[in-house]
């Protein structure tokens, strides 16, 4: 009955798993944590132990639900001088879209079940999401430790229910990555440092989005690849992504200018157009002085 209504409700797959202490992140979050990869994401090192056990987020938790929102498009921006944005980012923030379908979801699991304790979350809490999709085999964590489902790819977002309700769960599958190196060899920053492990303080995505720091580091002069913000590259060149197919989500296609933009109207950019462009959309993150910011470090 969950999964008839997460495909009602426009969700892609939907996994459960065991809610459990995750041992093997554990020692992965450990040691990445330890070498400084998350740069200065110091939120990370927040509820290390609401990351690992999700029974710590909702009281005598029992089942994860996870959930895949395909965002995969075939539309480009107009112009291949154009500074670059990830194409999760061209229509509106998919924290509201998905949180709306959340909250539908769970408000039926009451009406159909009885009263269910829980929480939804979308990037919203220390929930390690990717892990969760992996145990209730929904794909495995490739090597650029984006999670790839078999069928389609990894243009996805992740989205979970933890409930204290005891369902049916699934079991991870495979990981089929084989001997492929495609994400590791693309990546301009040498972001993912050995296979399975992203320095994230390398990383193009954290360098346009999570640093706010007033200018982008030297070193990364030359090696943005042309992305103002984010990055699809380890993405764009996965074999696996020849299976993605195209979302169907009304409110993830762009603004009707922002593919239309040419490099002199992005380099001209005023804050009043940036308001414009992205006016309910995740860019607004990195604020109009950010984009300009990255803008002006790729010229």
């Amino acid at each position: 009955m969950i999964k008839q209504k997460a495909t009602e409700l426009g969700f892609s797959f939907c996994g459960i798993s065991k809610a459990d202490f995750l041992e093997e992140e554990a020692r992965r979050l450990d040691s990445w944590l330890k070498e400084g990869y998350h740069g200065k994401m110091k939120y990370m090192e927040n509820h290390y132990d609401k990351r690992l056990d999700p029974r710590l987020l909702v009281e005598d938790a029992k089942s994860v639900v996870s959930l895949l929102l395909n965002y995969s498009t075939d539309q480009e921006q107009a112009d291949p001088e154009a500074p670059k944005i990830s194409k999760y980012a061209y229509g509106k923030d998919y924290h509201f879209v998905i949180k709306d379908k959340l909250k539908v979801f769970y408000q039926f699991i009451q009406d159909e079940i009885g009263e269910v304790g829980g929480r939804v979350f979308v990037d919203s809490a220390p929930v390690m999401d990717k892990a969760w999709a992996k145990k209730s085999g929904l794909g495995w964590v490739g090597k650029n430790t984006n999670l790839i489902h078999p069928k389609q790819g990894s243009y996805f977002f992740i989205a979970e229910m933890i409930l204290d309700l005891n369902l049916e769960y699934d079991g991870p599958i495979k990981d089929y990555c084989g001997t492929c190196t495609k994400c590791i060899d693309e990546c301009p920053t040498d972001a993912i440092v050995q296979p399975y492990v992203v320095d994230g303080s390398k990383c193009i995505s954290y360098l346009t989005i999570e640093l706010k720091d007033e200018l982008l580091p030297h070193e990364f002069s030359g090696k943005l690849d042309n992305w103002m913000f984010g990055c699809d590259i380890c993405q764009d060149v996965c074999p696996w992504n020849r299976f993605s197919t195209t979302h169907k989500e009304s409110l993830f296609h762009p603004h009707d200018a922002l593919l239309k933009m040419s490099k002199a109207d992005w380099e001209d950019l005023t804050e009043e157009v940036f308001q414009e462009l992205f006016r309910k959309s995740a860019v607004k993150r990195t604020k109009y002085s950010g984009i300009k910011r990255n803008i002006d470090f790729l010229r």
